[in-house]
């Protein structure tokens, strides 16, 4: 039989790697009890550390996405109130032009109705430049800017003068009326007189527009007519504002939209080939679009189209017109780029086209693939004339139709401030028009609102379920750790009472 000599350095190592061992076990348990996570390093369970690390992307996603609708309501809640109040503005409108528009009102009652409607007016010009977080909501993508501001527009009774263009500089807190004198043409080769007042037809001021000019000087404000306006001769002595009465002008408030907008698609072309190009659609990005090989439109026609710039290119695009020889239409995320003839049909290769929709609406995605609109073009909301890029004259928004809410109660003051009657009873039935317009807008708003408390809802769920089964991977049973950490502690304390009665052992004691 062997003997195996037990050293006391034995005795000591083996009592060292024990003790750290059930040690090191102690700890981890007592880590989980001060953590309550079964998971609390890689090495602890990698399989279910990469889930871990899953499930907490995915909720940070989810928590994004819910901060996203918090904001987004916030948004929409103000356009909502927004309208509401704009619409009991216009409900104070309606009212005061019911009465201004009876035949028992005097001038004097007339022009103490006008002094409220232009508080009323001013205060819709307040509300549709209303912010969140400091954000225009009616301006589009211009949401450091103002939406709209005041300005001054043309009112005429003459049918040949409803599409011309007018340009007014200066400004005025009072309605002008103009009165042409003399019939002809404006800018043409003789005077035309005209008169004008600022108190509502109580004086008159008169004035000549020369030869070749086409600006009305109206003291502080000027009004420039297009060149070969046809007016025609007012009879003063009628006063009547009738259409059968000769040429007036209005000027009277409106407001202008200083926002951007999605009314258009411009594309630019990067090439030499002769063509005509329109793009129609949908697009919510800019498209970069590339001819592979030369054709003509007549042709089997090869092309790329990029979303980000030129950065990446889809290849493979093609489309053939043989039996339209004069026109293709080129297929695109979000819309088409159609190709026209314009001197020759003929395209190169390394032709590039970029489609450049006008973007207005700010986006929050609420949701994977689910984006919402939360801001609003205010010409579409609340009308107003407004300036297309590089346009020197304004034109109305909505066409210029009684949905148009600042031309419709603009047109109700100037008429309101120059006691027409008739003119105050035409404003009076576009007020309805108006005020279904922007109930119209608000219920789209609500809609919108609406459909945010599904989103939250649904991400809601989501993150619960999430959450659940994050819990169920990384926590842990307080209950069978509670009961493993004292049995860990007995097992430790056990090791120390033995291991510290063997060393005490040595045959030194038995000499």
């Amino acid at each position: 039989m062997a003997y195996m000599r037990v050293s006391q350095l034995n005795l000591y190592s083996n009592f060292i790697s024990n003790m750290n061992r059930t040690l090191t076990d102690y700890m981890d348990l007592n880590i989980q009890a001060s953590s309550q996570k079964r998971i609390n390093a890689p090495s602890d369970d990698p399989a279910g550390a990469a889930r871990v690390r899953a499930y907490r992307a995915e909720l940070s996603r989810l928590g994004q996405y819910r901060e996203n609708v918090s904001t987004a309501r916030g948004w929409l809640g103000q356009a909502d109130s927004t309208l509401l109040q704009a619409n009991t503005v216009l409900t104070r409108c309606k009212a005061l032009a019911e009465q201004a528009a009876t035949g028992t009102m005097s001038k004097d009652n007339r022009e103490q109705v006008g002094f409220e409607l232009r508080e009323l007016f001013n205060q819709l010009i307040t509300l549709s430049n209303s912010e969140f977080e400091g954000k225009h909501i009616f301006a589009g993508h211009k949401t450091n800017d103002s939406a709209f501001e005041a300005g001054l527009a043309v009112t005429t009774n003459d049918a040949n003068l409803s599409s011309t263009a007018f340009s007014i500089t200066g400004a005025r807190d009072y309605t002008t009326v103009v009165q042409f004198l003399d019939s002809g043409t404006v800018g043409g080769g003789a005077d035309l007189d005209y008169r004008y007042s600022t108190d509502g037809g109580d004086t008159w001021t008169d004035a000549t527009l020369a030869a070749g000019d086409t600006v009305l000087d109206l003291g502080g404000v000027q009004v420039t007519m297009e060149n070969g306006a046809a007016v025609t001769a007012v009879d003063t002595d009628q006063m009547d504002e009738s259409e059968n009465n000769g040429s007036w002008l209005w000027v009277r408030p409106t407001a202008v939209y200083k926002g951007d907008d999605k009314d258009a698609i411009e594309v630019d072309h990067y090439g030499d080939s002769p063509l005509a190009f329109t793009a129609d659609g949908q697009f919510n990005e800019d498209v970069y679009v590339r001819i592979d090989s030369a054709t003509d439109l007549g042709s089997r026609i090869e092309y790329s189209y990029s979303l980000d710039g030129g950065a990446t290119w889809k290849t493979g695009n093609s489309v053939s017109n043989a039996a339209t020889p004069d026109g293709a239409t080129l297929v695109l995320p979000g819309g088409t780029l159609d190709l026209a003839s314009n001197g020759g049909n003929t395209l190169s290769a390394g032709d590039q086209f970029i489609v450049r929709p006008r973007r207005a609406d700010i986006d929050f995605e609420i949701s994977p693939g689910e984006r919402i609109a939360v801001n609003a073009v205010g010409k579409d909301v609340f009308g107003g004339v407004y300036y297309e890029p590089f346009a020197s004259n304004a034109t109305p928004a909505m066409n210029g139709d009684a949905s148009n809410i600042f031309e419709t109660v603009g047109k109700l003051v100037g008429y309101v401030e120059s006691n027409n009657q008739s003119g105050i009873q035409e404003a009076l039935e576009d007020l309805t028009v108006a005020s279904e317009h922007l109930l119209t807008q608000a219920a789209r708003v609500g809609g919108k609102e609406n459909r945010l408390d599904v989103a939250d809802s649904v991400l809601s769920s989501l993150e619960l379920n999430r959450q659940e089964q994050l819990s169920d991977v990384e926590d842990v049973d307080v209950t069978e750790l509670m009961t493993k950490l004292a049995q860990q502690q007995i097992i430790y304390q056990s090791v120390l009472k033995s291991s510290s009665q063997i060393l005490q052992m040595s045959l030194v004691n038995y000499i």
